[in-house]
């Protein structure tokens, strides 16, 4: 209220209608200052025809100013308590249970080579495998210039240092678990090794599974400790389509391990003949993409053909049930046969995503990272049917993976890299999105 009646004074001062007034209307300016200072007093009323009809007009205008300047500073005290500004749409990112490209975004690193998998550690530090072979660490915002592990991968293609988790007792126990290619060609194969995290180095390592059947392409690797504790592992059919219906291979699957790499005893094929114990579910070509929501459902993004068996796209997204077969090479996208799943999402006969990772967003809608298709993807569910799917953040490029942090906002890389992209200044980057919370 005073700001309103300093700008007033200062105002009405300086108009040459009130310079010039005679001393006998020294009395009306008095007047109008009281009133300005000293909003709740009520002004005496003056008689009409003491006044010229200037300085009469001044008087009303003066009124005006004053009455809504209150009334703006009201509303203004609403809006703006203890100096806070209402949040907008651009600082929240879009209103709740959405997801836009207004979203605000922030550079957490850049100068990566091909990151694949990013991990949040206890103590504040977010790990991030890189496809040559090497765990990068990123602490107090800045990326280490010197990797606490270095593998020798496979030289080619799409294999490599890929997925990594960290154990639900890392606090304890300090296991990080990688997924790791090695060899080239159709010799190539892959393997899930734990290592022990010493702070500054990954150490004493001990392979859990062996001899997954790899290949230059198709060869999975994703690694995620489910609600149960135990490890799910993603596996491509390594470019030989029919040992994704093969039990007794684990090329094309879902596995499920205990952490210490035994087969829990409750899997679908523990104990029969002719299977291999780890599998908890078949028919996958090429999946990389792993996340739970809040009720514990498994969902599995994966890519589908791309040129194999005459067929093109219809990447897809399930549901993963135990024991279940979801068809690959057999049937792809929305063709049906009795015993096979079908997905809740696919891309249809001319659109690829090549979907890499994939989490739950703060939202409660599920993200997944697409490759060819260059976006974030979101996918909104309700009661485990896809209602809305849309793509967002196409300015990235390729993205890969898809993680929600402790902060309780969701984390991308970009593969711009990888040689299948086209690479942008900074990159590869980590990226974190402003995504809302439903």
């Amino acid at each position: 209220m005073v700001r309103v009646s300093q700008q007033w004074q200062q105002r009405y001062r300086h108009k040459s209608f009130i310079r010039n007034t005679r001393s006998t209307h020294d009395e009306t300016l008095f007047q109008v200052r009281s009133f300005c200072r000293h909003a709740e007093a009520p002004i005496a009323p003056l008689p009409p025809t003491a006044y010229p009809e200037t300085v009469k007009h001044a008087l009303l205008i003066g009124l005006a100013v004053v009455v809504f300047g209150f009334a703006g500073a009201v509303v203004a005290g609403v809006f703006n308590k203890d100096s806070a500004q209402a949040p907008t749409t651009a600082d929240v990112g879009a209103s709740p249970g959405a997801a836009t490209t207004n979203a605000k975004t922030e550079v957490i690193a850049e100068g990566l080579e091909i990151p694949w998998e990013v991990a949040f550690a206890p103590d504040n530090r977010i790990l991030v495998t890189e496809r040559p072979g090497r765990v990068r660490v990123i602490q107090n915002g800045q990326l280490q210039p010197d990797p606490i592990l270095t593998v020798q991968t496979a030289g080619s293609g799409e294999g490599g240092l890929q997925g990594m988790a960290l154990d639900p007792d890392f606090a304890a126990n300090k296991f990080v678990y990688l997924y790791i290619s090695s060899g080239s060609g159709n010799t190539l194969t892959n393997r899930v090794v734990r290592y022990r995290d010493t702070g500054s180095a990954l150490a004493e390592p001990k392979t859990l599974v062996d001899a997954i059947p790899g290949n230059n392409n198709h060869n999975g690797g994703r690694l995620a400790f489910g609600p149960d504790k135990k490890l799910y592992v993603t596996t491509g059919d390594s470019q030989e389509p029919s040992l994704a219906q093969d039990k007794n291979s684990l090329a094309g699957k879902v596995l499920r391990l205990n952490p210490d790499g035994s087969t829990p005893a409750d899997n679908p094929f523990a104990g029969q003949p002719g299977a291999r114990g780890e599998v908890w579910s078949l028919g996958h070509r090429n999946p990389q993409g792993l996340a739970w929501d809040d009720s514990g459902t498994l969902y599995l993004a994966e890519h589908g053909p791309s040129g194999d068996l005459g067929q093109c796209c219809k990447d897809e997204v399930n549901k993963i049930d135990k024991g279940a077969n979801y068809g690959w090479p057999e049937v792809t996208g929305d063709q049906k046969r009795d015993g096979l799943v079908n997905p809740i999402l696919q891309s249809g006969n001319a659109t690829t995503w090549a979907p890499a990772g994939l989490s739950l967003g703060p939202d409660g809608r599920l993200y997944f990272g697409a490759l060819r298709g260059e976006h974030l993807h979101a996918v909104t569910l309700k009661d485990g049917k896809v209602t809305k799917n849309e793509e967002l953040f196409k300015e990235f490029g390729r993205i890969r993976a898809v993680v929600k942090g402790p902060d309780n906002r969701l984390y991308i890389t970009t593969s711009n890299r990888d040689g299948r992209g086209s690479e942008k200044p900074g990159d590869d980057k980590l990226i974190r999105l402003a995504l809302p919370a439903s």
